[in-house]
């Protein structure tokens, strides 16, 4: 048998971070598709919630299962049909009516409208474009939030929860969301608790489940308590509402990511362990009580669920696609008050290009921006594959768009600015002690069973790596004859070993009680104790290390400090955060020392207060929100404070984003603008998240903000480019329809829109920079530049058409055909027109330089071979003098010379363009035109709110009996409860 010290040393070597572990095995799709759901097709059935109310509560007998037996496949097939399977889940929606939805919408139902235009018109080229172009938006729009679907579908596959449970006698290794309550599960160290559970005895001590039930009947057992309130209730001695603990600990939990609080729990006889929290020592065995949906996890994720939110991108894109359609519009009214003074028909002749609703099928292809939803959601998508690559996976797309614009970042302490391990700061040693000596010490004074180590002596074992000298010393010939667990009346643990016939008693614990052992001289007790009062008010936790050899005096060794550290990369993470005008709020459970002590250590600054300034300071409206504002994080707060939190820095103007891990958080991450739930958060953090990183640490989030205002400037380089498209067609096609009756056919229209659209879905892949500051739409400022870049577009198009009227027949070279020569120009302008709203500062990448010249390398081939442009059917229209005649061939081609110059033309145009746009983009009051204060002071309005926070409706009776309302003053522990 592998000898104590032996299998100690080996462990210190072998051991590894299980965080820096990949989590073994993958969920069976296949396996997820056994809970049937009623079929889509039968949308006339509707789920029974009658028994909703009932389905959380549990029958008592359900839970009195033998631990050696468990319950039975019969008992698991009834339950499951009552309490479903253990696990949470989000309301899946039916694929079919998602992709009729990409057909809903004020921009789409234009277009719709244009179908039933061009079927009245019998346009069939018209007619099968617009509905190519609209099946092309609902099948990519559709298919791109199916893929990211997906991969959070392959999240949650990937980091399926298992479990030990005992059924018809025998120990089985099943997916945790199989499990039932009732349920007779073994939880262990280093696996996640499967469910809400009550503990029922050691698993080394089965016979320990006598007295358990025992108690049972004498409901003797402590009940079920809400596990963010258990730190209140510690270190009260019994003296609260609750029942005396049974015995010793049997296990240790980590309810960081319930409560926030570093340190695991003491867990003892009946206690409840929660479901997604860790088990950190020991091994038990428990009954199942709750399934996930009704555990307290599972309570708060439900919390969250459901909550539509439209969302910023939303709102926006709405706001262009409403605008562009009042534009829309105008221009048919001016040109049906165009067309009714020359007396042209509705709809006669069938095939004549200047009826009045030709001119509105026109107007509605050129004018409503169809392709807005593709290029948008391709755009996103595609950055959101981008960022899956990096470990981070967007649930909702246009999350990122808000992530752009995101300017406060607030932040979980446990788990995610640290790493939720505790770790051994530089040691107190003693004046003349060896600090290898007190480190061997410290191991020696610990648990030695490498299976089930307290946390605590984890890290005193772990932190010998450190001190090769230490392990040495442990080398030696130690025997080890007794070892006394730690004692809540001594406040110690001991161990008597032997080595070459010496005596060695090693003891670590509370310093206070590790001092009152030795009888060390006066200067040195009071250094230790100013030592040990220093460590606390730095948030460390102490543990005070002494020896006796044989029967000499006791002999102070130092102290150890314990903290949860950092990650490695959180300092710079905020440092690189901050510089890209996005400060950092701490939000945490933990202590105001502890919390100071990180942020000190981050160099996030040290204005952090307790939730009691937050909420019962005597604060109020303003004055409270200056607080938050001001304030560099929180500390000892529960969910709603970091609720409120982020809601108050919403209310004064700032995009906030949350980032956390457990449970406390889902809520705030929910109300963010931008959720992000870190690695190895619980499930409801995840649900309630917009992205969930995979990789440990924020480092992935510096990557994230610059990916999302890449992303941010790609869309609205093409809102720009949009914007400019519709207002060029619509001034020139509309002044050209009053002054000379003439257009552009609408078969040729159809393919300038469809070209562009699909010329600039390539953006979504296009090189972009990144703002150092948040960025905004702008959109006045969007408005204006476009503006100007659509009038100058439509004044060079009319350039070209009145050229066409001078002696020499202008930019018609040889022959050519009026429709094909302005549908050349208008594609090549506007096409490189995406060229000029981008900016510089990037190259364009090969697959938009790529999708740009293919598509005008048709628009050539369309206008050389006069492809639909509907021949000379009649003399053309003559110049104004009667005297000159365009340079038509009678098929309606154009010779490549023409084509040359109308290149070298096109060229000018956007060299002039892109001259405008630098131009504008240098004037300083359209730099910051539409950019919105970050920080807005309604002072009235919040001391308004804030004043009647603290009033409540009270129902009274009145002098006569007669029952009444009445407004009147909280209480002080009403508000407490709030």
């Amino acid at each position: 048998m592998t000898d104590e010290y032996t299998a100690l040393q080996k462990y210190i070597s072998t051991y590894r971070d299980p965080n820096a572990i990949k989590a073994e095995g993958f969920a069976d799709e296949a396996e997820k598709k056994k809970n049937k759901k009623v079929p889509a097709w039968k949308f006339w059935v509707k789920k029974d919630k009658s028994a909703d109310a009932d389905e959380a509560v549990v029958p008592e007998e359900w839970l009195e299962a033998d631990i050696k037996q468990g319950i039975s496949n019969q008992d698991v097939e009834s339950r499951r049909t009552r309490f479903g399977y253990n696990e949470i889940t989000t309301e899946k929606e039916n694929l079919f009516i998602k992709f009729l939805m990409f057909f809903t919408g004020p921009i789409l139902y234009v277009m719709e409208l244009a179908v039933i235009i061009a079927a009245g018109l019998q346009d069939f080229i018209d007619l099968g474009v617009i509905i190519a172009i609209l099946l092309l938006n609902a099948a990519v729009g559709w298919y791109q939030e199916k893929q990211a679907a997906d991969v959070v579908a392959a999240l949650k596959g990937d980091i399926a929860m298992k479990a030990v449970v005992i059924r018809q006698g025998q120990e089985q290794d099943i997916k945790a969301r199989e499990l039932v309550p009732g349920d007779i599960v073994v939880v262990e160290e280093g696996a996640s608790i499967p469910a809400d559970a009550r503990l029922i005895c050691d698993y080394d001590h089965p016979e320990d489940f006598e007295k358990y039930k025992e108690l049972r009947e004498q409901h003797a057992l402590n009940p079920e308590e809400d596990p963010a309130g258990s730190e209140d209730q510690e270190g009260e001695d019994g003296e609260g509402e609750g029942i005396q603990h049974q015995g010793h600990s049997i296990v240790a939990a980590d309810q960081s990511a319930i409560t926030g609080e570093s340190l695991a729990v003491d867990k003892f006889m009946g206690d409840t362990v929660y479901y997604t929290t860790g088990c950190k020592r020991g091994k038990a065995y428990a009954v199942v009580t709750h399934s996930a949906k009704h555990s307290f996890v599972g309570r708060t994720a439900s919390l969250v669920q459901g909550a539509k939110d439209q969302g910023h991108f939303k709102a926006i894109m709405n706001n262009i696609g409403t605008s562009l359609l009042v534009l829309v519009m105008f221009w048919i009214l001016l040109a049906w008050i165009g067309g009714f003074f020359r007396h042209l028909h509705i709809a006669t002749p069938t095939f004549a290009d200047n009826t009045l609703l030709r001119y509105v099928l026109i107007l509605f292809i050129i004018g409503v921006p169809v392709g807005l939803p593709v290029v948008t959601t391709t755009t996103l998508a595609v950055g959101a594959a981008y960022l899956a690559k990096q470990q981070a996976i967007v649930q909702k797309l246009t999350a990122i768009e808000s992530l752009a614009g995101v300017d406060i970042l607030c932040s979980d302490k446990t788990g995610t600015l640290t790493a939720n391990q505790l770790s051994i700061r530089e040691p107190y040693v003693a004046e003349g002690e060896d600090v290898n000596w007190m480190m061997a010490c410290a191991a020696l004074a610990s648990s030695h069973n490498i299976k089930s180590l307290d946390p605590i002596d984890k890290v005193t074992i772990l932190t010998l790596k450190r001190y090769p000298k230490a392990r040495d010393i442990l080398k030696d010939d130690w025997k080890t004859e007794k070892f006394i667990p730690f004692d809540p009346v001594s406040k110690r643990i001991t161990t008597i070993c032997t080595l070459r016939g010496d005596r060695f008693t090693c003891a670590k614990g509370a310093p206070k009680a590790i001092l009152n052992l030795t009888n060390c001289s006066k200067e040195t007790a009071d250094l230790f104790k100013e030592k040990a009062s220093e460590f606390a008010r730095r948030g460390f936790r102490s543990l005070g290390v002494a020896y006796q050899k044989n029967d000499e005096n006791w002999v102070l060794l130092g102290m150890l400090s314990m903290f949860d550290p950092p990650r490695e990369d959180t300092a710079q993470t905020i440092v690189e955060a901050q510089q890209l005008g996005v400060p950092v709020k701490m939000l945490t459970g933990d202590a105001i020392a502890i919390a100071k002590e990180t942020c000190k250590m981050l160099a996030l600054g040290t204005k952090v207060y307790n939730s009691q300034k937050l909420i019962h300071g005597g604060l109020s409206g303003s004055t409270q929100h200056d607080l938050v504002e001001r304030a560099d994080g929180f500390a000892e707060v529960f969910p709603e404070h970091k609720y409120q939190v982020v809601e108050m820095l919403q209310q004064r103007g700032h995009l906030t984003a949350m980032t956390g891990d457990g449970v406390n958080d889902a809520p705030s991450l929910k109300k963010a603008d931008c959720g992000i739930a870190v690695e190895g958060a619980s499930e409801a953090a995840q649900a309630a998240a917009d992205i969930v990183f995979l990789a440990p640490g924020l480092s992935t989030i510096v990557l994230a903000i610059k990916t999302a205002r890449q992303i941010f400037q790609r869309m609205k380089a093409y809102i720009q480019y949009r914007i400019a498209l519709c207002l060029h067609l619509e001034i020139f096609l509309t002044t050209s329809m009053i002054i000379l009756n003439l257009t552009i056919r609408s078969d040729l229209i159809v393919f300038i829109a469809l070209f562009a659209d699909l010329a600039t879905v390539a953006v979504a892949y296009d090189n972009a920079h990144s703002e150092q500051r948040p960025v905004e739409w702008q959109l006045p400022k969007i408005w204006i530049i476009s503006v100007i870049l659509g009038v100058e577009l439509a004044l060079f198009t009319w350039v070209v058409l009145g050229s066409m009227y001078i002696p020499n027949g202008g930019i018609i070279q040889n022959f050519g055909n009026i429709q094909e020569v302005l549908f050349l120009e208008v594609a090549l302008t506007e096409n490189w027109l995406i060229f000029v709203t981008r900016g510089a500062r990037t190259f364009p990448s090969f697959q938009l330089v790529g999708a740009i010249g293919g598509v005008d390398a048709v628009a050539t081939l369309f206008c050389i071979f006069g492809w639909l442009s509907g021949g000379i059917h009649q003399e053309p229209l003559p110049d104004p003098l009667s005297q000159y005649w365009y340079k038509q061939h009678q098929s309606g081609r154009t010779d490549v010379v023409t084509a040359v110059v109308i290149w070298a033309y096109s060229i000018g145009v956007i060299i002039i363009l892109a001259i405008t746009y630098w131009l504008l983009n240098k004037i300083p009051w359209l730099s910051d035109l539409g950019r919105k204060n970050r920080s807005v002071h309604d002072t009235q309005m919040e001391n308004i709110i804030g004043h009647l926070s603290k009033l409540a409706l009270k129902h009274e009776k009145d002098e006569h009996g007669e029952p009444r309302w009445v407004i009147s003053q909280k209480a002080a522990e009403e508000e407490e409860d709030d």
